[in-house]
C-alpha cells in the first residue's frame, strides 16, 4: 500500500509518500510543491493541483492523509484554507480515498503524546522509516508524520 501525507499551505505543500509492505515502511519520496508569491492566488491554487497531480500519476497511492487546518488568527489562513480545498478536489478527482487528522492526532499517533514538540515527531519519523538523516524541509518531515499517521489509523 501507498500513503501519500499532505502537509497543506500555499507557499509550500509539504508532501510524503511512504510504502508498507509485509511489515515493512519505507519512504519512497518526500519534497514540496513550491509556489511563487509573485503570482496571484489562483494562479497558485493552479500550480498545486498540477504539481499534486504529477505526484499522484507517477506514485498512484491508495490513500491520502491530510492534515485539518489548525485555526488561529493569521493573515494567510484564509489562503491556507483554500489551498487545503484545492489538495482535497485534486484528490476527489483521481478518486483517492483520503483520511484528515488535526495535529494533535498525528503528534500521538508518531510520538506517542499529543503534546510532542516537532522534534520529537522527526526522531518518530526517522526511526519509524529507518532513516539516517532527517527528511526536509521541516514541511517534508511533517508530511511523512501526516502519511505514517494514516498508516497507524488504518
Amino acid at each position: 500500500m501507498i500513503i501519500l501525507g499532505i502537509d497543506p499551505g500555499l507557499a509550500r505543500v509539504g508532501f510524503g509518500l511512504i510504502e508498507t509492505s509485509s511489515e515493512q515502511i519505507k519512504m519512497l519520496d518526500c519534497g514540496i510543491i513550491k509556489t511563487n508569491k509573485s503570482e496571484s492566488e489562483g494562479e497558485r491554487m493552479v500550480e498545486i493541483s498540477k504539481d499534486l497531480s504529477v505526484l499522484i500519476e507517477k506514485w498512484k497511492p491508495n490513500l491520502a492523509a491530510v492534515e485539518k487546518f489548525f485555526f488561529y488568527k493569521s493573515s494567510t489562513t484564509i489562503s491556507v484554507v483554500q489551498a487545503r480545498g484545492v489538495l482535497i478536489m485534486t484528490l476527489a478527482r483521481f478518486k483517492i480515498p483520503t483520511v484528515e487528522f488535526p495535529p494533535m492526532q498525528i503528534k500521538l499517533a508518531v510520538a506517542g503524546s499529543g503534546h510532542a514538540k516537532k522534534d520529537e515527531v522527526l526522531e518518530a519519523v526517522m526511526r519509524e522509516l529507518n532513516l539516517t538523516t532527517p527528511p526536509r524541509p521541516d514541511d517534508a518531515a511533517d508530511a511523512l508524520a501526516i502519511a505514517l499517521t494514516g498508516l497507524f489509523q488504518q
